[in-house]
């Protein structure tokens, strides 16, 4: 059971990260271009990436927060840490993100608001830190899975040596 929900989590915050990296790209090759075009490229973004969003990120939580509650010793310290760092990105996401993406709903690409820059700007701000704490928890979770293999095949060949009458 802990090896799927490891591997669940894993599969759900890599997935969630890769997401935030592209649209980090994105959002930043269009600082080079006026409201108008910001303002489409933004309503295209809204209209499907907070499904994958949400399809991605709510799993990757409840993952983690799994494998932090069947994990032990270091491996649900380093578990934790990712789920601290997962739960910065929802709340970012709520405090700071869906608003502004719940205004920008409603611009027009032929009359932006005369604000847009700033608005985007805090909405780049904050998802430039939830997509860092995302590949962070991302990181942390692939660390965690490589220390527990190592210990469980370390275990397994002691294992192996005692029952051979080899230790």
């Amino acid at each position: 059971m802990t090896r799927f929900v490891r591997s669940a989590s894993l599969l759900f915050s890599g997935v969630f990260a890769g997401f935030l990296v592209c649209v980090l790209v994105l959002e930043n090759s269009l600082r080079g271009f006026d409201a108008a075009v910001y303002t489409q490229t933004r309503l295209v973004e809204l209209d499907s990436l907070d499904k994958l969003a949400s399809a991605t990120l709510i799993p990757a939580m409840i993952t983690t927060v799994l494998l932090a509650i069947r994990a032990r010793g270091n491996d649900r310290r380093v578990v934790l840490v990712a789920v601290a760092l997962l739960v910065i990105v929802f709340a970012t996401t709520f405090a700071i993100n869906l608003p502004i993406n719940s205004d920008q709903s409603a611009w027009s690409v032929q009359s932006p608001p005369s604000d847009w820059a700033s608005v985007r700007d805090r909405w780049q701000v904050a998802h430039a830190i939830r997509t860092v704490a995302a590949v962070l928890a991302f990181g942390l979770l692939i660390v965690a899975s490589q220390v527990t293999a190592t210990v469980q095949g370390r275990a397994r060949r002691i294992s192996q040596l005692t029952m051979s009458g080899r230790g």
